[in-house]
């Protein structure tokens, strides 16, 4: 009896955590698209106002291939984690210390969480 009911505890926590992931991927994308797409793409090598943000995980700061207007970062010795993409976020000008496009900031930690896992699922 026991047995069984740790299996449909086990069971239930399974069918109940793919919704959470999904809402958590969808709070990313709707944020995204809200937000960042007016200057950002997803799509490698499609540049808006800013670069494309595919594969920005791991990519040095002020390197996306084919984009080449950017101010502040070119030259910059960032790479593009969690922590990294929190500070510019939150505050671009403040994090690189100088003078960037980047125009706004993702005040709340949600928003910026929640960007950042959609970036990183890229």
């Amino acid at each position: 009896m026991l047995k069984k009911a740790i299996f449909l505890a086990f069971t239930a926590a399974a069918l109940l955590a793919p919704p959470a992931i999904a809402s958590a991927d969808e709070d990313g994308v709707k944020t995204f698209k809200k937000r960042c797409s007016s200057c950002h793409a997803t799509e490698a090598g499609k540049h808006k106002t800013g670069p494309s943000l595919a594969g920005v995980f791991g990519r040095k700061a002020g390197t996306a291939e084919g984009y080449s207007k950017y101010k502040g970062l070119d030259g910059s010795d960032i790479v593009w984690d969690e922590d990294s993409l929190d500070g510019w976020l939150a505050d671009p000008k403040k994090f690189i210390g100088k003078t960037t496009t980047m125009s706004f900031k993702l005040k709340k930690e949600d928003e910026r969480e929640a960007v950042i896992k959609y970036l990183k699922g890229l």
